[in-house]
């Protein structure tokens, strides 16, 4: 399994909020392949090239259900991995708001609320099951990616006065 990019992976353009692939439920992976593979490392190598603790399929265009992830837990431990066709089992524990951002909204962060645990199943690259549980930042990373590939992205978890001034930040912005 690729934990982390090997170097060979190329960065691929991120996608902005506008683009319609971003706002599409992604398909599921059915070809478990050399294609998946140089697919899994490209990502890893866009996401590291742009700062990103997490990476959807989607945000470089390719609409499938994977992402990836290289973020700390609560407790600070690292977490570095991927997963292909995953499903949020569960998302628990209190609601806390912290600041969140997306490499799909460069530059723009917004106090988003997040349950304080994620676990989500999947399965790797070769097939075999995966079951990955976080909590902290690594479970805000958990729902923020399962976010974008049903075809949302962070802001639209967001209510009241966060969710107007991301608008208008957002209407103000042009990422072309």
């Amino acid at each position: 399994m690729i934990r982390r990019s090997d170097g060979t992976g190329t960065v691929r353009p991120i996608r902005y909020m506008g683009d319609p692939v971003l706002r599409t439920e992604c398909d599921p992976v059915r070809a478990f392949d050399d294609d998946l593979r140089r697919l899994i490392d490209d990502m890893f190598a866009s996401m590291y090239a742009n700062d990103g603790a997490g990476l959807a399929a989607n945000q470089i265009g390719v609409s499938l259900r994977l992402f990836v992830y290289d973020c700390d837990d609560d407790a600070g431990r690292n977490h570095v991995g991927h997963v292909v066709n995953p499903v949020l089992i569960s998302a628990d524990g209190a609601a806390i708001e912290d600041e969140e951002g997306c490499l799909s909204l460069p530059g723009l962060r917004f106090p988003t609320p997040r349950h304080a645990h994620a676990v989500v199943e999947g399965v790797d690259m070769t097939g075999n099951p995966l079951r990955v549980e976080g909590t902290g930042y690594f479970a805000r990373c958990l729902q923020h990616e399962m976010g974008h590939l049903g075809g949302r992205l962070y802001v639209d978890t967001l209510k009241g006065d966060a969710r107007k001034a991301a608008l208008r930040a957002v209407r103000s912005i042009d990422w072309s």
